[in-house]
């Protein structure tokens, strides 16, 4: 048996190897608990002597294992939460199992209900394209300029599976020149009502938006239905493939001229990459829709961003990504109450991530999360202009959707 010090000291003279020399009687100094630490080449002789050998030192990792391993135990004895964490509190938990609910009643993976859709036809004579940009006016071929500038790296094909096992594939034309995105539309249309229709009852499920006035209700969905959408069809996104599988239906974007790096360059396409790069949990992901929906806007920083951005400094250019000035959801009028909401659920998934990941390697996931969803507020208001620029030309959009990104019929 030795001592804990006796045997630090050990480890560490086997480990530098060097070659102690006695400077005081020749390698004779008595080692008592006192003189011990007078004489290290004598302290290594009477550690040899004692038994103490090379080959059963203990290596870094062994020894960092054991550590972890006792650390382990003693949180279990006393009930602590991991070194760091603040760990989940009751309410926070509560409030992770209201949204998982709420996504599992709201978003069957499977699109086992999206029955009764419209298919994309084949180009043939025209007839598909708009009467007006067939023979388009001065004002007409300026807006159809400008969507084939949106359109130009977009080439989506569709594949869908039968429940007889048959195969029925759309690709786009090689030679396409952007009109191809007409007969698509209606397809697109039916999949984003089945989506939409989907968020609004995962935003009714959950209490705290129900307690909201029914005004503030329907400003937050217009606001954030793209962003909720985007963020649950990340969830069937194959970045192996750059295919989303939803089902039977499978959809993916045609490499362009300029091959994969190009195509990247469509903010879309690349924030799903980015996100899937992630590999969030399901939890992180409803926190994710939490956060998107309860957001009122604001011309100033979120509070927590703001205490955040102070650990940020590893990382200087998150300063300008995670947190610029984002503009408001129109008409909301409690928004200090929303404002409160967005905060606690971010909160809670900055708890969350303490708690369920291995740290430092996830010491940034909190804040990458709320860049990434930063980064999908700005595609949402693209997102928005070109849908109103095409809709103007070849209107296409459901009731639900006109109702969503306040289309007029005009």
């Amino acid at each position: 048996m030795t001592c804990e010090g006796c045997k630090g000291f050990f480890r560490r003279a086997m480990k530098r190897n060097a070659r102690l020399r006695c400077p005081f009687r020749k390698g004779t100094c008595e080692i008592t608990q006192t003189t011990r630490r007078q004489c290290q080449a004598c302290r290594l002789r009477k550690c040899l002597e004692s038994g103490m050998k090379k080959e059963m030192i203990m290596s870094d990792a062994a020894v960092e294992q054991r550590r972890a391993l006792i650390r382990r135990k003693k949180r279990e004895q006393t009930g602590m939460q991991p070194l760091g964490a603040k760990g989940l509190t009751e309410e926070q938990r509560t409030m992770i199992r209201e949204l998982m609910d709420a996504q599992m009643k709201t978003f069957d993976t499977t699109f086992s209900h999206f029955k009764d859709f419209r298919l994309p036809e084949v180009l043939g004579s025209g007839h598909e394209i708009p009467e007006s940009l067939q023979t388009p006016s001065v004002e007409e071929a300026t807006k159809w300029s400008q969507i084939r500038e949106d359109l130009c790296s977009l080439k989506v094909s569709l594949k869908l599976r039968g429940e007889d096992g048959s195969i029925w594939n759309y690709k786009p034309p090689v030679a396409a020149s952007g009109k191809e995105i007409f007969s698509l539309l209606p397809h697109m249309a039916d999949m984003s009502t089945y989506m939409f229709k989907g968020i609004i009852n995962f935003a009714k499920v959950i209490s705290y938006f129900r307690d909201l006035p029914i005004e503030d209700q329907i400003s937050l969905l217009k606001g954030a239905a793209f962003e909720l959408c985007q963020l649950r069809f990340n969830t069937v996104f194959n970045a192996e493939t750059g295919t989303w599988e939803c089902g039977r239906l499978s959809y993916c974007l045609e490499d362009p001229a300029g091959g994969f790096q190009q195509l990247l360059l469509e903010p879309v396409l690349k924030f799903h990459y980015m996100l899937k790069k992630l590999q969030l949990h399901k939890e992180e992901y409803v926190l994710m829709q939490a956060i998107s929906l309860f957001s009122p806007g604001c011309q100033t920083v979120c509070p927590l961003w703001a205490r955040l951005s102070l650990s940020l400094s590893p990382w200087p250019c998150w300063h300008h990504t995670a947190f610029p000035f984002l503009p408001d959801r129109p008409g909301v009028e409690q928004r200090s109450v929303v404002d409160q909401l967005q905060e606690r659920f971010a909160i809670a998934l900055k708890a969350y991530i303490e708690c369920n990941r291995p740290q430092p390697g996830h010491r940034f996931l909190f804040l990458k999360i709320m860049a990434m969803l930063t980064e999908l507020r700005s595609i949402n208001a693209q997102h928005t202009q070109r849908l109103l620029r095409i809709h103007d030309i070849h209107p296409f959009a459901t009731p639900l959707m006109q109702e969503l990104f306040s289309i007029s019929e005009s």
